[in-house]
């Protein structure tokens, strides 16, 4: 309602203070409001003395986007004031970044848009991107000549396949020490936290330049809300400062200007559906909301493994509940129609997995729809079995459907073995 109806009625164009003071402030103290739910650290928010603060973006890609360019600025202009003859691009083509194999393909789509390398580093057995890894990639690529500029760590906090949790604890104090700009993208589990059993997964945020999470994935809001979080933000204003005379107005530099913190100049009043959703909700009833779909991922979880044909390919986290006979069995389900899930890919202990996802978003999900899905995946699996039975007896394989649910998804894998072989 608040989108639809209020928003869209007003028709702001708040790019900066000036053009509309409520829209800037009304933003501001919903995301501080969010943060606090969140449990971030006192300097990502705007009522703390400093230069932190939040700001909402469309999606997560344009929040990395965004930190990537800014951070190339930030390399950029510390390089050229060591050495004012070196030129931009001589530094630009050095630049390295790094994510784990399993984040977002947005983070090496923004390494495509602003001209850097984006390196995909190994997860570990849990899809979890380490700080030796980390360690010992920035060692190999200065050997080489580049300069390690960005890290998000990704370190990403639920990844799309796994929703696997990167350790910031062991990444964030080596890119403290190496001056490199650490961005957590907590696209969809960020929402989570505002149940405090999950901020353990938080630990080590205080290393971070910048935060992410879309509350319009887990948090009920409609599309497209993504709120970004910055330790300075002098670092964005500098990075995307044009200041035109006809921008300009009395009260500049002393309140934020948000077309500074963004990539377009106009913005809409996205804080609004936002502050609707913190206001009818409240902190409990978001709570509330976040735990019944991680139960009901652990319920879905507790039948395929109950069922006995299936194996987790990871324990389950959150909501999200994985090589030819997973394909056949998602190639099954959709062509049923009863249920929709997307495959995902991942790479653990030297081996390929392929696997399926069902997540729990839906507001109104309940044990009945988790009852469906069940029944629609294992009738799937009767039929893709029964398929394949003749060849297993006759090709001597063994075959181990695997699934994995956390409060995303839930994953079917298979392990193709041929006499213990892959």
């Amino acid at each position: 309602m608040g989108d639809m109806h209020v928003a869209t009625a007003i028709g702001c164009i708040g790019f900066s203070w000036a053009t509309s003071p409520a829209c800037t402030e009304l933003e501001m103290v919903t995301t501080d409001w969010l943060g606090k739910m969140l449990g971030l650290p006192e300097h990502f928010l705007h009522s703390h003395p400093g230069l932190g603060g939040g700001v909402i973006q469309t999606t997560a890609s344009e929040t990395v986007f965004l930190c990537v360019l800014a951070a190339r600025t930030k390399l950029v202009s510390k390089m050229k004031s060591a050495n004012p003859d070196i030129r931009d691009v001589d530094v630009i083509s050095r630049l390295v970044g790094y994510s784990s194999d399993q984040s977002n393909s947005s983070v090496h789509r923004s390494g495509l848009l602003a001209e850097v390398r984006m390196r995909k580093l190994e997860s570990d057995d849990q899809f979890c991107l380490r700080g030796e890894t980390l360690r010992r990639a920035i060692e190999e690529d200065k050997a080489k000549g580049y300069i390690p500029f960005f890290v998000i760590v990704c370190a990403t906090l639920g990844t799309t396949g796994s929703c696997a949790f990167d350790n910031i604890k062991e990444l964030g104090p080596i890119c403290q020490k190496e001056d490199i700009w650490l961005h957590i993208d907590a696209a969809y589990a960020g929402s989570a936290f505002v149940c405090p059993e999950y901020r353990h997964h938080l630990e080590g945020v205080e290393y971070a330049e910048t935060f992410s999470t879309n509350p319009h994935k887990w948090m009920l809001c409609n599309f497209d809300l993504s709120v970004m979080w910055i330790r300075n933000r002098e670092l964005l204003v500098d990075a995307f400062n044009v200041d035109p005379i006809y921008l300009k107005h009395q009260n500049q530099g002393r309140v934020p200007d948000y077309r500074h913190w963004q990539i377009p100049l106009g913005r809409r009043f996205r804080a609004l559906k936002l502050w609707f959703v913190l206001r009818s909700y409240g902190v409990k009833g978001i709570q509330k909301y976040i735990r019944r779909h991680v139960s009901l991922a652990e319920e879905l979880e507790a039948l395929l493994v109950k069922d006995g044909r299936f194996e987790m390919a990871v324990p389950t986290v959150m909501g999200l509940g994985p090589n030819k006979l997973t394909e056949m069995l998602h190639d099954d389900i959709m062509a049923h129609g009863l249920i929709y899930i997307i495959p995902a890919y991942a790479r653990a202990k030297g081996n390929d997995i392929y696997f399926l996802r069902v997540a729990m978003v839906s507001e109104d999900l309940t044990s009945e729809d988790i009852n469906m899905t069940f029944s629609a995946i294992t009738e799937s699996a009767d039929r893709v079995l029964k398929q394949m039975a003749s060849a297993n007896e006759k090709n001597g394989f063994n075959y181990k459907p695997m699934i994995n649910t956390d409060a995303c998804p839930a994953v079917y894998r298979s392990d193709d073995r041929v006499n213990g072989n892959k």
